[in-house]
Formats: C-alpha cells, structure tokens, sequence
C-alpha cells in the first residue's frame, strides 16, 4: 500500500502536545478495524491494479511532454546545446495520491517544476497549453491562471488532473530534487511558495505520523464519511482533502498506538470538544529568514478573523482552512456530533459502520433554499464559468453572514445538479437558508439580503474571461418546489391526512375571505396584470401583452430580487424569444437600469410554503401564511435579463438555453405518485426579508 516510514515508533513523541492516551487496542478494537476495512473495500474506495498502473503510464507520459517542452524552450531561448541536453522539468504528485489515500476516479494532483528561465505566465499557460490542445488524449483542458494557486485542468486518456507549476531558481533541475528542503523557496514568487507546498505539506504529514498505514486507512474511512456527509468541499467553505488529513494526523499524535476503529471513533470525540478557533498543530509554526508571512494572529490582524485554523506543517505555515465561515463551521460540527453519536453506538454494539455513512439528507433539513443556475453557451465555456461561480458561492455565505450579523445561516450544498433530460448548458447549485438557533429576536424584525445578493452577483459578473452567453439567477425555492432533476430516483412527498367535515368548512370559509380581499387587491392592481387568487392558487391574469410583461417575469437587483408569478412556462419562454430576436444586441447587458417588479415576498422559515400550509389568505395588502408576515409591496429591478444572443446568428443556440432554462422560483412544481412533474400556478417564492419571528 505504501512507505512504512514511521512504523513500529509508538515511543517517540509526534506533534506540539503529549499523547492523549498510549494505549493500545483490544481484540473487540482489531475485529472492528477489520470490520471496517472490508467495508471500505465494499464501497469501491481502492482502485484496481489495471487503474494504478494506467496512473503510472499517464504520468510517466506526462513528464516526458514536460521534459521536451523545457528543452524546447532551452533550445530557443539561445542557450547552448549542452544546456539543451541537460535542461530538464520534473514531475511531482501531491495531495491524495501522494498521501496513499486515492480512489477510483480520483484527480491527479501534479506539480511540474521548472528551471528559472521558464515562467508561468507565458510559458506555462500558453506555451505548453497549446502543446497539450493539439494532442488527441487531451480533453477538457481549462487554463485557470487567476487561482490563488493556478492550475491548468484537463483530461489525459480519461484521466483528471490538475497541473501546477513552479519555477525554481535554478538553471538545471536535478532529476533527485529534495522538495523538503527549504532552499526551493529562494527567490520565488507567493504563487510559486504555494504550488510548491502542496507536495512539502504531504511529505511532512507522512513523517509526523506515528503509523503511516494506520494514517491511511482512517483517512481514506473519513474522506469518505465527509463526502457521504456533505461537507467535503473546500472552495466552499468545508473540509478538503489537506484539512481532513492534518485534523486525522492530529489524532494519530494523540493516540499513537490506535487502530483505525479506535482513531475513527476518537476523531469525532475529539473534535466535538475542539475549542475552535483554537489551531490545530501538527509540528511548531517554523519562522524562517526567507521572510515569507505564516500563520501568526498576534502580528496579522487578517488571521484573528479565522474560524477553524488548521495550519499546515511544512514551512511557511499557513491557514488551509482560511474559508471556512461561521455557517461552514456551524455546519461541520453538527456533523462532528452526529458521527460521535454513531461511534457511540458502534461501540456498544447498537450500530454497525454502514450508519456512520449514511447520506446526508440536505434537502430535507432546510425549508428554504438559494437557487443559483448559471447558464453558458457551450460546454467549454460552462465548465469554465461553473467553476468561477462555485469559488465565488463562498463570497455569498460571507455577505449573507456579514449583513445579517450572523444570524442567517447559510448551508452550501457541496455539488452542483444538472438536468441531463435537456440539451441545455446550465447547472444549479443550492444553499439551505435557517435563522440562527437560539437567537434572540424582536417581533416584526426581518432581514434583508436585496443589496447581498446583487452585490454576489456584481462581483460574479467580474469574471476576468466572461463571454456573451454566460448568465447567473438568483431565487428563493421552497422545499417543495426544489426541481425534480435534483432527485434522479424520485422524491415522494407525504400527502396530507383528509381533512374533517369542520377542517372543510372553516378552509371554505377561509378561502372566501381570500377571494373577497383579493378581488379588491385585484381592483387596485388591474391595470398591472398581477393576477387573481381561486381557489387558494395564484391564476395570471393576461391583461397586457407579453413584452409589457417581460420586466416582470424575473427581477434581481439593488432594490431586491423578486420573481413574478407565471402560470405557463411557455409563456416565459415566449417573452424571451421575442425579446432576444428584438433586442438587437450582440451581448449580455450586466448592468441594466431597474425595472419596477411586482409580488415581492419572503422567505419563510416557519410555516414552509403556501402549499405546505394548503392555502393563502390575504388581508389587508399583508399575506398571511399561518404565522408568517409577507408584505405586499411592489419595488425591484432587473439586473438578471436573459442571456442575449452572442451573434445575430447565434440566436437559436441561446434561445433553446433560455427555453429550456426554467427558473425554478417562476413555477410550482407538484410530483404526483407516479413520479411525473406538473406545473402549479402557485404562490412563487421571491427572497425579499426573513421575519426573525419565524422558525425551522
């Protein structure tokens, strides 16, 4: 499985701290270790020999593009033929697959060093970018250069990897170059510090462990658990691969005679009592004379804002877990407390491994949601501006964090869905939305995330390679209005018990009051088609024609996002065609004027959404949903517009986007038993302000 480097050592001491506990297992603890390694096996989570050794071949493949690539450049740089002979570029893994701990599928972490000659900026990304575009086994190839640490993704024969690359400064790259020693770091840039620590972080992980296999396989055990669990995703503010292996490494320090059953259960007892922001430490934060800045919150104001630092061993000592936010956190630990429970359990023979993994059921624990679909003009250019606006979603939890003064928490959810039904580029990703637990609040207080959300979609919009055809929406869905295609085996929902002979009269009675106050609503509001309510249902009212209507039909902006009710999606998608095919534009309009919006609401937290409560009264010019407030005030503007055609002959292509594009707040969405989608003319959610009387 890999190097023993560090086996048979219990004595000597690993880490900042004396061992929690020195002792070792029994024979109950060897026979779950068992237990548990043949459950991983089950799960798929060790690849097989023929994938290794295709891993080794692409490598070695790899190393020789780099390799011809530098002598190339050598070679017309000037230089002489011998330094042509002995130029050289060497490639190194990090991450996973140098920790031991990779799986099936899993990308390829690779760094090429490179002699000081040879620069990022223009040789990397497009020197040898345009050799791997020519090359048949490449597919999928995305240059990202403005990363914080860049990269350039691709596919090689099947393969993900992601490449980085730093130069050194030397003339010649020894082939045995020691990567641990700290004189790579002379005279380089951040960027390079950084691609290069990736590969020193994991050696020094490796040599402060007491048992490197022991390491592994509870390693691999709670990757998985974190992604069973939904919260393996660092650009979204959750644990990644380097954060998980210093918090498991730390445990290791802390019972370095366990077994894997013992090291699982004892990393969720020891981190449910982790006094966060308390750092974990694997080694003594080294200062060096190279003068690069490390993790220090006394000296850098910036690290005292850090939530759950853990610091990475190798110098310079860094934050990896800088995104995690106070909602990430929040969310983590929940987490940590439910694998403690489940080990528990384990442990006294009530439970077995597979309910430590039990899939996280995200929507089922939140009554509201952010929807965010992006859309793109074809599959390069969605792939490109998908990963932009999931680095950015992170930004989003901070806002909402900031401008509530933390008392909406946000929940990323970890991946994206698409609808593979339809020929469209787009895909979603969500955000479960919940008021603070055990806030204190005043009656009537709401929140307000108008401004937070057109200031997430203003810096999106700043995308250094933004194209005609990428486009962002922004809406508030119910739990009950998620799309379908984000339950590929079906949702079934629970239908509600018949109502009694009394239960019938007191909604007649309701339901009338609802016609008679709405119908004066109506009254006041005919000239703008607003819509009547029957029979507790939102029914549109087609007084005016679709392109007066066209302001209407899905508005974000400054003043607030809101999204209008529509009782046929065709109709939508007819507002679009006549308005791409009119709008004489070659590209997207980011910053458009406001247009007035109509039907604002807000997101419950409570009473869930009118179809959950069964119906909407009105009184007032205030909807009532049981307990919630919504008020009725028309405002909002439209800095979300459709997608505008690229070219004048590009049209077809951006209308089917935007045809079978279906904003999900426009629309009800009603599963019958049989699993088939309907489309209701319901109450459509729009953010507006979260009453803080409201709970989940």
């Amino acid at each position: 499985m890999g190097s023993s480097e560090g086996l048979g050592t219990p004595a000597k001491e690993h880490g900042v701290t004396k061992p929690i506990s020195m002792a070792g297992p029994t024979v109950t603890d060897l026979q779950r270790t068992l237990e548990l390694e043949k459950f991983l096996a089950d799960s798929g989570l060790y690849e097989s020999v023929e994938e290794a050794d295709k891993r080794e071949e692409v490598l070695h493949r790899l190393e020789q593009i780099v390799k011809n690539w530098v002598k190339q450049l050598t070679h017309l740089r000037g230089y002489t033929d011998q330094m042509v002979e002995d130029a050289n570029a060497v490639i190194l893994t990090f991450g996973s697959y140098r920790l031991g701990v990779h799986g099936p599928g899993a990308d390829l972490d690779t760094l090429c060093i490179g002699p000081s000659y040879v620069n990022r900026e223009e040789d990397f990304f497009y020197t040898l970018h345009d050799i791997l575009a020519n090359m048949e086994e490449v597919t999928e190839l995305q240059p990202i250069p403005d990363a914080h640490v860049p990269v350039m993704k691709f596919k090689f024969d099947g393969i993900s990897i992601d490449l980085l690359y730093a130069s050194i400064s030397r003339l010649i790259v020894p082939a045995d170059l020691d990567i641990s020693d700290v004189s790579v770091l002379h005279n380089v840039d951040e960027p390079t510090v950084r691609s290069l620590n990736g590969c020193r972080v994991a050696d020094r992980i490796l040599k402060l462990v007491p048992n490197v296999q022991h390491f592994r396989t509870t390693l691999r055990c709670l990757k998985f658990w974190a992604k069973r669990r939904g919260i393996y995703s660092n650009v979204t503010g959750f644990l990644g691969g380097v954060n998980l292996a210093i918090l498991v490494a730390q445990v290791c320090q802390f019972y370095p005679n366990a077994v894997p059953s013992m090291l699982v259960s004892r990393f969720f007892r020891v981190y449910t009592q982790w006094g966060w922001p308390t750092p974990v430490m694997l080694c003594p934060i080294e200062e060096n004379e190279l003068g690069f800045p490390v993790w220090h919150p006394r000296k850098n104001p910036r690290d005292r804002s850090h939530h759950m630092p853990i610091i990475t061993p190798a110098y310079p000592c860094m934050n990896s877990s800088y995104n995690v936010s106070t909602s990430t956190l929040r969310v983590m630990m929940e987490q940590f407390q439910y694998g403690n429970r489940i080990c528990g359990e384990i442990e006294l023979n009530k439970s077995c491994w597979k309910a430590l993994f039990e899939p996280y059921k995200f929507f089922e624990s939140y009554k509201n949601f952010l929807q965010v679909d992006i859309v793109a003009a074809d599959v390069d250019d969605l792939r490109s501006w998908k990963g932009w606006v999931e680095s950015r979603l992170r930004q989003l939890t901070l806002m909402i964090e900031r401008d509530t003064f933390g008392k909406l928490q946000c929940h990323p959810y970890h991946r994206e869905f698409m609808d593979t039904s339809r020929h469209c580029f787009h895909c979603a990703f969500f955000m479960g939305l919940q008021r603070k637990q055990g806030e204190v609040v005043q009656e009537g207080q709401q929140f307000d995330i108008r401004g937070t959300v057109e200031e997430f979609r203003h810096s999106v919009n700043m995308y250094m390679f933004w194209k005609p055809g990428m486009g962002i929406y922004v809406s508030h869905v119910r739990r009950r209005q998620i799309p379908c295609y984000v339950f590929p085996d079906g949702y079934k929902r629970s239908r509600p018990s018949r109502p009694t002979s009394h239960e019938n009269h007191k909604l007649f009675h309701e339901e009338e009051v609802s016609r008679a106050v709405h119908e004066r609503i109506r009254k006041r509001k005919n000239d703008d088609g607003v819509g009547v309510m029957q029979n507790g249902l939102l029914k549109r009212k087609s007084t005016s024609p679709p392109e007066n209507r066209l302001a209407r039909h899905n508005s974000l902006g400054a003043g607030g996002f809101s999204v209008d009710a529509v009782s046929d999606s065709q109709e939508l998608r007819n507002v679009e065609s006549n308005h791409l095919s009119n709008s004489g534009q070659d590209e997207l309009d980011r910053t458009e004027s406001p247009e007035p919006a109509s039907n604002s609401s807000v997101i419950t937290n409570d009473g869930g959404s009118s179809e959950d409560n069964g119906y909407v009264s009105r009184a007032g010019g205030v909807e009532m949903i049981d307990n919630v407030r919504f008020e009725d005030t028309t405002y909002g503007n439209d800095s979300v517009s459709p997608v505008k055609n690229r070219a004048e002959n590009g049209n077809e292509v951006l209308n089917e986007l935007q045809e079978q594009l279906q904003p999900n707040a426009m629309l009800g969405m009603v599963i019958d038993s049989a699993g088939k989608l309907h489309s209701e003319a319901v109450q459509e959610p729009v953010i507006r302000r979260l009453s803080l009387a409201s709970t989940v």
